[in-house]
């Protein structure tokens, strides 16, 4: 079976130009090693870029990567219609048997409806739930991103939900619909986590200094707790010029037990993780955050806000604690528990651990989506 999937190389919205190799979303890496296990299947990863780059030729033995250089007027302000046909062209060239679009962020999802072959697109990010948290301004980026999602969702072949709350969201959309989680990447189950027992314990919470990640109430959430208890709370993000990224830097400016460590790679991630007595997502939206999948993998507690996709991951006191994002003090309560009784983190992170790699191992997720490929193949 030949597959293309549409993705984007971060090379092209990060500016990373000079980069040698190709850099995607850790679901989408993950996935990838799942399908470089599975030999039948040839792959042709396909990505959009403003400006030539280096890249292999491939990625695995049956992993094929083609980059496709669109000038910057046939991005968003055409409504990646530059995207759309260059990806069009090069994959009646490849004559795939099915198309997978990933997320509708930017241009895969459009290209993949749009190719003319079978195709299914997945949703990482509901965008449209994102731009009703957030308010999102008219014409703004997101604002553009939300319609074109509802564009996409009824003229693809199926949406891989990776959620149920996903699921629950396109359902009126759909033709059909299958719930596949995001993959792992497999190094981070090697990841030892072990915090440093003789320096105070710091929680790491990871994701774009945002309104729905909400950062700034856990923040005001947890000031009672640090008056009591010694404990750092690391906050890892790209920077945010926003007027809510004003009011965060303010707010952990003010506090000494509030650190902004900036971006982490997935290397740098991995080291955060395994010092980290727990990772915090105080979100209220969510699909299936991928920090919470790395966390669980890397034997990490979490503490998860129950919105979302996030139950879906989470169940409370078994694999790690809930709270309430409408209710702050339920955040401080959850750090309270993680900090004061390891052995409730302990349990926690093992029976987390445990499930992560039977759910979210690459090759269990590609050996899904390869089920779906399949009934989708068939049917034409």
């Amino acid at each position: 079976m030949r597959i293309v999937i549409l993705t984007t190389d971060i090379r092209e919205p990060f500016k990373l130009y000079d980069r040698p190799v190709p850099e995607f979303h850790s679901a989408v890496a993950a996935l990838l090693q799942g399908f470089a296990l599975i030999p039948e299947v040839e792959v042709h990863v396909v990505s959009c870029v403003r400006q030539p780059v280096q890249s292999p030729a491939k990625l695995a033995p049956n992993i094929f990567y083609h980059s496709l250089v669109v000038p910057k007027i046939g991005w968003m302000n055409t409504l990646f219609q530059g995207c759309i046909r260059a990806t069009r062209k090069k994959i009646r060239e490849l004559a795939p048997d099915l198309v997978h679009g990933q997320g509708t962020e930017r241009d895969c999802a459009l290209a993949a409806v749009f190719s003319g072959f079978p195709n299914v697109i997945t949703l990482h990010g509901n965008m449209r739930a994102v731009a009703r948290v957030n308010r999102v301004p008219p014409f703004s980026y997101n604002w553009l991103a939300a319609r074109l999602e509802g564009l996409v969702l009824p003229r693809t072949d199926g949406i891989v939900c990776i959620t149920r709350h996903t699921l629950n969201l396109v359902k009126p959309w759909a033709r059909r619909t299958w719930i596949v989680p995001n993959a792992v990447d497999a190094s981070f189950f090697d990841v030892q986590s072990a915090p440093d027992p003789a320096a105070p314990p710091h929680g790491l919470c990871v994701g774009t200094i945002v309104r729905h990640k909400n950062q700034n109430d856990f923040i005001r959430a947890l000031d009672p707790l640090a008056k009591a208890v010694k404990f750092k709370m690391l906050f890892a993000s790209e920077p945010s010029r926003d007027r809510y990224g004003a009011e965060f830097y303010r707010l952990v400016r003010e506090r000494p037990w509030c650190e902004p460590i900036g971006y982490l790679d997935r290397e740098q991630l991995k080291a955060r993780l395994a010092a980290a007595s727990f990772l915090a997502l105080p979100s209220r939206e969510e699909n299936c955050p991928m920090v919470v999948l790395e966390a669980m993998a890397a034997g990490v507690p979490v503490l998860a806000a129950n919105v979302g996709g996030v139950p879906d991951l989470i169940q409370h006191e078994l694999n790690g604690l809930l709270c309430d994002p409408a209710q702050p003090e339920t955040f401080r309560a959850g750090v309270a528990r993680l900090l004061e009784d390891r052995s409730l983190a302990v349990r926690l992170a093992t029976a987390a651990k445990a499930q992560a790699r039977e759910r979210f191992y690459p090759l269990v997720i590609a050996n899904k989506h390869l089920e779906i490929y399949r009934e989708i193949v068939a049917k034409f």
